[in-house]
């Protein structure tokens, strides 16, 4: 009499268990992020009762259907953690599982060694691997020249001449092993969970960043009469090239559209604005129209598509801000009030953030007409990809429903894949993550305010793992908004350590105009610039600083050709802190394998920097050579990227870095050919 065996539980362990894989989002609630190029680390917990030997593999299916099977590896002895990496190398859902299996080589090679060493069962130990490898070469789907090579092991373990270590010896050359790791010998085959990894394309998880107000390229002041000229898209155009010489790929533009007149505010977010203050781009619409078109000042719509062109011809995309709010001048504000909220006394509630108030802006209710809202705002992402914007920061995204979000951005990528969303969030983490699971490419971070060495160890560790499977930082060095104390009081050399640290620490990163001048005077009271361009006119002389030397943008430049000569720069899960023995040399690496790497050369930089921007620091690195692949035993080169010096460094080294002269190491470890 038989039946049929039934568990209770709903999810019963496998025959071999398989437990926390990564990445893994909310149990695959949501799928991982990944981009083209990048190596993603797997790793999952597996055991089994006993002591016989286990084997684990990856399985990664691109969305082709090809599938790659990949051996992990065991991380530290008895943690039951094994890990692989791999590339993903094509945009679109790629699946994977954790295939777990009884090791039967490793098994009997494990016990045939202690008994022969111990003297017992040396003839069955024989027999037991003369049945194994027969059997091996009989399984279906394995090469005649392998099965041929295992029948003739199996011939060698019967020769009763030979002794049984030099038998054993025959199954463990380097010929039997290649066979083996090509093709295990497999028994208890357990299947993992299958999960997806959502890969897009370069730019979603990769790249630099530039922020400038085309209003302000080429805008001229007439002393005489006191009148501003704006710039337009055709003198912004101008700045392009030397935006693409400094290494940038992407220039994000604030706000093309009208600008409000109600509430405008003035200099300084001032609550009176004079007849030459500008407003502020963030408070759309006029009489000349809202979202959907450009203001009259910066030039027509065709204008705006000619722009976006010469970008394209230099290398550079387009990121233009996508800000869901309106001035009371808005469209909107006459022909669907219902979009906004309205107050017991009758008046429209404008925003605020406590103590900010943003009289000029009415944020929009989602609530009051969901179907049109979600219509308006498909609508307008549409177009301006029509007028060829392929990338959108989102302004303050944390103050509308996420589920929004992951409407509009799912509605939008299934129709093109290609277009990138970069979350403006500075908010609770909660919020802040649930939008990388919402389906935000990228998001700023709370980079801005990590100073401190203690500060950037923990939150470069956050994001380069404990978060990297949803949420991808773009580390912005800078806002036209935002100016912390670190910059204001540190000067040039502050500007350049956290340069270095954005753009080789990120994967993404990104500046706004007028950093690269070392822009640093905030307003009394304040943690922002004074006389902020959100509220007037800035035209910088680029030319005058070049001549004069004021300008960092070398500094830049040579920070974004190193990110693009060196492809573990531009990865975030590879991102390894390392130790050091004063309070402010901060010290991490980024390292590809040459199998991880598109040169086919391994890649491994380390990154020495003192973040103390006033102050000579001195002191022993202490790097764990184990993370950039490296031996303990002998000294090795390294060559400084920043100045070309080159020297033999050992895991233990002494640095001094004066940050007036040189505040960071930039090394490239030099292997041996």
């Amino acid at each position: 009499m038989s039946h049929t065996i039934e568990y209770r539980h709903n999810s019963p362990f496998g025959r071999l268990p398989i437990e926390q894989v990564s990445p893994v989002v909310e149990g695959g609630r949501f799928p991982a992020k990944g981009f083209i190029g990048e190596m993603i680390p797997f790793s999952a917990v597996v055991y089994r009762e006993g002591h016989d030997a286990l084997g684990v593999e990856l399985l990664l299916t691109s969305p082709a259907g090809k599938t790659q099977v990949i051996r992990m590896t065991e991380g530290a002895p008895g943690s039951d953690t094994w890990h692989a990496k791999a590339v993903v190398d094509a945009v679109g859902n790629w699946t994977f599982q954790i295939q777990a299996f009884s090791d039967e080589y490793g098994t009997w090679h494990h016990n045939t060694e202690v008994k022969l060493d111990a003297g017992i069962d040396q003839d069955l130990m024989m027999l037991e691997g003369i049945r194994l490898f027969t059997n091996a070469a009989a399984e279906k789907g394995r090469s005649s020249a392998s099965a041929k090579k295992l029948v003739a092991l199996a011939e060698v373990l019967s020769d009763n001449r030979l002794p049984h270590l030099e038998r054993l010896h025959a199954a463990e050359t380097d010929e039997i092993q290649s066979i083996l790791t090509a093709a295990p010998i497999r028994g208890l085959i357990t299947h993992g969970e299958t999960y997806t990894i959502q890969v897009e394309r370069k730019l979603a998880g990769s790249g630099a960043w530039y922020e400038f107000f085309p209003r302000s390229e080429g805008a001229k002041f007439n002393a005489k009469t006191g009148e501003w000229k704006s710039g337009t898209f055709k003198t912004a155009a101008k700045r392009l090239s030397a935006v693409a010489a400094m290494g940038f790929e992407v220039l994000y533009l604030p706000p093309i559209h009208p600008i409000g007149h109600a509430h405008r505010k003035g200099p300084n977010n001032t609550l009176v604005a004079g007849p030459q203050d500008p407003g502020s781009p963030w408070a759309i619409g006029a009489e000349a129209g809202g979202h959907d078109t450009v203001h009259p000042d910066l030039g027509t719509v065709k204008d705006f598509e000619n722009f976006v062109k010469e970008a394209n011809a230099l290398g550079i995309e387009i990121a233009l801000d996508f800000a869901l709010q309106a001035s009371p001048d808005h469209p909107w504000a006459h022909t669907h009030q219902e979009w906004f909220t309205t107050r017991a006394d009758g008046s429209v509630a404008y925003a605020e953030n406590p103590p900010k108030k943003y009289q000029d802006i009415y944020p929009i209710n989602f609530d009051n007409d969901r179907d049109g809202i979600y219509t308006e705002s498909l609508r307008l992402v549409r177009l301006w990809i029509s007028r060829g914007v392929k990338i959108f920061r989102v302004d303050n995204p944390h103050t509308k429903p996420v589920n929004f979000w992951q409407w509009l951005i799912g509605e939008i990528n299934a129709e093109f894949p290609e277009v990138v969303f970069l979350a403006e969030a500075f908010t609770r983490p909660a919020m802040m993550h649930g939008l990388g699971k919402a389906g935000f490419q990228q998001s700023y971070t709370y980079f801005t305010w990590r100073n401190t060495k203690h500060e950037l160890t923990e939150y470069f560790n956050e994001v380069a793992h404990a978060s990297s499977a949803f949420f991808r930082p773009n580390f912005w060095v800078s806002t036209p908004d935002i100016l912390t104390p670190y910059l204001s009081y540190g000067g040039e050399n502050a500007h350049k350590i956290r340069a270095v640290l954005a753009a080789l620490g990120g994967s993404s990163w990104g500046m706004y105009s007028g950093y690269e001048l070392v822009e640093a005077t905030p307003r009394p009271g304040a943690d922002e610039h004074i006389n902020s361009e959100k509220y007037e006119y800035k035209p910088r002389d680029w030319a005058a600083a070049e001549k004069a030397g004021t300008t960092i943008a070398p500094y830049i430049t040579a920070l974004n050709a190193i990110r693009t000569a060196h492809p573990a720069i531009g990865q975030i899960r590879n991102l390894e802190t390392h130790h050091s023995s004063d309070d402010s040399i901060f010290v991490f690496s980024k390292h590809l394998s040459a199998e991880h790497s598109p040169t086919g050369k391994a890649d491994t930089i380390v990154i020495v920097v003192n973040v103390d921007p006033n102050h000579v620091r001195e002191g022993d690195i202490n790097l764990e050579l184990w993370k950039i692949d490296l031996s303990y035993e002998k000294p090795f080169k390294v060559t400084d990227l920043m100045t070309g010096d080159s020297r033999h460094i050992s895991a233990k080294s002494y640095v001094r870095l004066d940050p007036a002269v040189q505040p960071a190491l930039v090394l490239r470890v030099d292997r041996e050919k």
